[in-house]
């Protein structure tokens, strides 16, 4: 497994995973307000996982400002959980296409800024996945302030010991 393909099983594995721990929490925890980030652990979930359904689909071409309202706004655990298992291969294989023709520094247009702009791909693919890993770790300290035992660290090697390394 390269290194693309690891940080990108380990953000979806990771994401994952701390959602899977809030499954039996109540409405009340998942948007009771916290003094870090984007306040509530369901609001921040929404935000990680349409950040990959956004950028990934502009990269690819499939998400505009047009058809942007068409996406999901579930936010429920379960919708969280299905939205991610979309998101997470969509950016998955649009991240191997540009690595298997080395398009790293080939550019896109942005539509959704104003007036749009062009990203570089390695640039955007970058952003999603530390924007995760920021957010990842707001969830973590959200969650650990409501009680919740045996949260996952959310680094690369507890994710290779805990998953094998492999995809899910």
């Amino acid at each position: 497994m390269d290194l693309l393909d690891r940080l990108l099983e380990h953000d979806r594995w990771t994401t994952r995973e701390l959602l899977i721990c809030c499954r039996e929490l109540a409405d009340e925890q998942l948007d009771r307000d916290f003094d870090i980030g984007l306040r509530t652990l369901r609001a921040t979930f929404h935000h990680i996982i349409r950040n990959m359904e956004i950028w990934s689909g502009l990269m690819a071409g499939r998400i505009s400002p047009a058809n942007r309202d068409e996406l999901s706004t579930d936010q429920s655990i379960e919708g969280l959980l299905g939205r991610l298992a979309c998101a997470g291969p969509g950016l998955a294989t649009l991240a191997r296409s540009v690595a298997t023709r080395n398009g790293w520094d080939e550019h896109w247009i942005d539509t959704f800024d104003d007036p749009p702009t062009e990203k570089s791909f390695g640039g955007a693919i970058a952003h999603i996945l530390t924007h995760s890993m920021h957010h990842r770790s707001q969830v973590i300290h959200m969650m650990r302030r409501l009680g919740i035992a045996d949260v996952p660290e959310g680094d690369v090697l507890s994710w290779e010991g805990r998953a094998g390394g492999g995809s899910w």
